[in-house]
């Protein structure tokens, strides 16, 4: 009876050990990427969770790849990550419509190596989270890759389903509708942490004089409680309002309370407890000296993040 070879023995067993290395190596570049991942899909959602989500959904095609055919592994994973985070921001934008009250990014509690990266720091700010989410999902995702991962424009133009073209029109409005938007002043980490504990002082001694002093005439509170915990329906506008909100609700807690200061997101912000347990993530955002932003999440479900720090990279 004749037919094909199918090898000796040896051959046979050392095809075995290759196709059973694949997930070994598969599993390594993966890991080895997996903050930049990680990072790609939080800038675009906002969300840690569903970001976690994103990178379980890349590793489950990942590791369907032939790795002998990819060249570039890097852009190859951040293109997968890309795909399935643009798919997941336009379900969220559904789920946001029935959201209770106003939404915020998810807080990280972040390493001090991230605020280092003045970049990445900005990227990841409550701040300019909130700014990216007045984008439309490509554009989103455009600007990141663009601006924050500097990806090229023909790697981008395969991760969006558009062509290099189109790209480079996407990121030029993308850029031109964020830089109307972003903090209008550069501020150092040493001017933000004095102003974040001046801002502590006052509102920890209820100093309503302290407070006006510190927020901008416009300044805006958002709270996000989810539906789950008590936050002000919709952003509290004005110096005046603002101060007297702050003052006057935590006097009104019966239990014991501390504020300390943290690293979220990369730059200075406090973090509430009451009788002990974590109760809320204050980001400010700070232009020309004055806190014009602040930003208070109590959502528990957004909270998890804050027990332990999370690494990101670009």
């Amino acid at each position: 009876m004749s037919g094909r070879s199918n090898g000796t023995p040896d051959e046979r067993a050392q095809g075995d050990r290759v196709r059973d290395d694949r997930p070994d190596r598969a599993t390594a570049v993966f890991l080895a990427h997996r903050n930049l991942l990680f990072t790609v899909a939080y800038e675009m959602l906002g969300s840690a969770a569903d970001a976690e989500d994103v990178l379980q959904e890349t590793w489950l095609r990942w590791v369907g790849v032939d790795l002998d055919t990819v060249r570039e592994q890097r852009a190859y994973l951040v293109r997968i990550t890309t795909r399935q985070a643009l798919g997941r921001l336009r379900t969220m934008g559904r789920r946001k419509e029935s959201y209770v009250g106003s939404w915020l990014p998810e807080p990280l509690l972040t390493a001090p190596d991230v605020a280092d990266d003045v970049e990445l720091a900005d990227s990841v700010s409550m701040a300019m989270l909130l700014v990216l989410e007045t984008l439309a999902p490509t554009e989103r995702a455009v600007f990141v890759l663009r601006e924050v991962f500097d990806l090229g424009y023909d790697e981008i133009a395969a991760a969006v389903d558009k062509t290099p073209a189109a790209v480079r029109q996407v990121a030029h409005r993308a850029r031109a509708h964020v830089a109307a938007r972003r903090p209008r002043g550069s501020v150092s980490p040493a001017e933000t942490r004095d102003a974040l504990a001046a801002f502590q002082h006052a509102i920890e001694t209820g100093d309503l004089k302290g407070l006006l002093d510190l927020l901008a005439p416009d300044v805006v509170l958002v709270g996000d409680g989810g539906g789950v915990k008590q936050a002000v329906p919709r952003p509290v506008v004005g110096a005046d309002k603002v101060s007297r909100l702050l003052a006057g609700g935590l006097r009104k807690v019966p239990a014991p309370l501390s504020l300390w200061p943290a690293q979220v997101n990369g730059h200075p912000a406090l973090v509430l407890r009451i009788d002990g347990e974590l109760d809320t993530v204050l980001a400010v955002r700070i232009d020309d000296g004055l806190v014009t932003g602040i930003y208070a999440v109590r959502n528990p479900e957004k909270l998890s993040r804050m027990e332990q720090e999370t690494a990101l990279h670009r």
